[in-house]
């Protein structure tokens, strides 16, 4: 029999690029990794203080007792409130159900998070780039607005933004929000590391406002994979008419819920590793081959070098691990460095001492 993969397969996927995360770039299992954001900390509670998960009964489809408990915290009902497999579930999700597959468009600002754009293409849905300005990296509002057409259905901010770390000025977002009648998707993975608060007040101002948290960055809780996506009732009901029934595990819930009772922990996290962003700012930036270190609001700094691809690798030959960021749009010979726990950001300092190419 033969067979040719290539004459069913969809004519998006064939020319699809996945995702390539901080760890398909480093394939060790020693090391210092600072590549990936998440909380170099930890997590707030350790496996062996959760018990009684009956793993031979499905879990609660809509999570409601994990949502009644985060909804405590962000202060909303339970009906403003998806939880997802990771963010990108409700990426992916907002795409399926918003977007028409090779007919809509959604509007993206380079540099920012890849599965925005790896999620249309998925969904074969056309990507319109509206690069950040190259000072500040802030949204070109104009440019926004003007490349809005009949067939965009959503727009991407990230905020604060990956991988520049800076946050984007209200009045902007306020601009699109109020001059697009599509759905507004503003990514807030690394909010609790800002100082500013969350837009997510805004929710009853705006219906077409869609917020995205997560569980992986301030709350330690990467390997969990537990997301968020805040917006009004009636988005929230599409979202869970689109999920898969138990999209979210009985252990990964019990294990979130355990974590948000840990609110005062996560919270002397956040301030250590502000402290700590700050120090390696100021000492990274007296390194001869550092061009500049961009203001963040993030959990990590981007740097801008003068030999990015060497120093990445002379990092990694030394079992440091951070970001490549050089080939990024805007982010020429720039990489990305989580901050890590004290110890870790001063080896990372002694090493690049060393460094004198």
């Amino acid at each position: 029999m033969d067979f040719d993969l290539n004459t069913i397969l969809r004519a998006n996927i064939k020319k699809l690029v996945p995702y390539s995360s901080a760890r398909d770039e480093y394939k060790g299992k020693e090391g210092i990794f600072l590549d990936a954001n998440e909380n170099s900390n930890g997590s707030p509670i350790l496996l062996e203080e959760f018990s009684g998960v009956n793993l031979n009964r499905y879990p609660d489809p809509l999570q409601l007792e994990l949502k009644e408990k985060l909804g405590k915290i962000k202060g909303l009902p339970i009906e403003n409130i998806f939880l997802g497999n990771g963010s990108d579930e409700a990426i992916d999700i907002l795409f399926r159900a918003f977007c028409e597959p090779g007919k809509d468009n959604a509007i993206i600002c380079p540099p920012t998070y890849g599965m925005y754009e790896v999620s249309a293409n998925i969904n074969d849905v056309q990507v319109i780039k509206v690069p950040l300005t190259l000072d500040k990296f802030q949204l070109d509002t104009e440019n926004i607005i003007n490349g809005i057409t009949t067939n965009t259905k959503l727009i991407f901010i990230c905020c604060p933004n990956n991988p520049t770390g800076n946050g984007v000025k209200w009045d902007s977002i306020r601009s699109i929000l109020e001059s697009f009648k599509g759905i507004v998707v503003i990514d807030e993975a690394y909010i609790n590391f800002a100082s500013y608060r969350s837009l997510i007040p805004e929710l009853l101002n705006y219906p077409n406002l869609v917020i995205l948290q997560t569980l992986s960055k301030a709350w330690g809780l990467a390997g969990l994979r537990v997301g968020t996506a805040f917006a009004s009732q009636q988005i929230i009901d599409v979202f869970n008419k689109i999920k898969p029934p138990y999209n979210i595990n009985s252990v990964s819930q019990k294990i979130a819920l355990e974590a948000l009772n840990n609110l005062e922990q996560v919270n002397s996290w956040i301030k250590k590793i502000v402290l700590e962003r700050n120090k390696l700012i100021e000492a990274i930036i007296k390194l001869p081959f550092i061009i500049k270190v961009y203001p963040s609001e993030a959990n990590f700094i981007l740097v801008k070098t003068t030999n990015a691809i060497d120093i990445y690798n002379y990092l990694s030959e030394n079992k440091i691990i951070i970001r490549n960021r050089s080939t990024v749009t805007l982010c020429e010979g720039c990489l990305r460095i989580t901050i890590g726990t004290k110890k870790e950001n001063e080896l990372l300092l002694n090493t690049l001492t060393n460094y004198n190419k």
